[in-house]
């Protein structure tokens, strides 16, 4: 089955979401960080390249929280979230997204978020509760 990553950034017991700019699939919906993993990939490289990608920061992945399924047009996906850290005091380039948000885990519900990511609001629970 293809696989694809969200990375759960934790700062302050905030989560990082953004806002994915106009069109496509998701446009204008909240999501957390990530994407496909590629052929041969391991799931801490596509983390680490999607973040560059999406942001232009070096990310960290510290160990994965669990992994939820989802349905797509092309078929079934599996979303592994992974526990990310950022650089202290980093910069996010906004370069698919047009907003970022850092949000408590409870106003993640309330949120139009991605369907895929809704899928992993549980397993950030666990997470976030981990790093309180």
């Amino acid at each position: 089955m293809r696989r694809s990553i969200a990375g759960i950034v934790i700062k302050n017991g905030k989560i990082l979401v953004a806002k994915r700019k106009e069109g496509g699939a998701i446009g204008l919906r909240w999501e957390f960080p990530g994407g496909k993993v590629e052929s041969g990939e391991k799931d801490e490289e596509a983390l680490r390249r999607e973040f560059d990608e999406e942001f232009g920061v070096k990310a960290d992945p510290l160990h994965h929280l669990g992994t939820a399924s989802f349905a797509t047009h092309s078929g079934e996906r599996l979303l592994a979230a992974w526990l990310v850290e950022l650089p202290k005091d980093c910069l996010l380039e906004l370069r698919e997204h047009s907003m970022i948000a850092w949000l408590h885990p409870w106003d993640l519900e309330n949120l139009d978020l991605a369907d895929s990511d809704k899928a992993l609001l549980p397993l950030i629970k666990l997470g976030s509760d981990r790093e309180a």
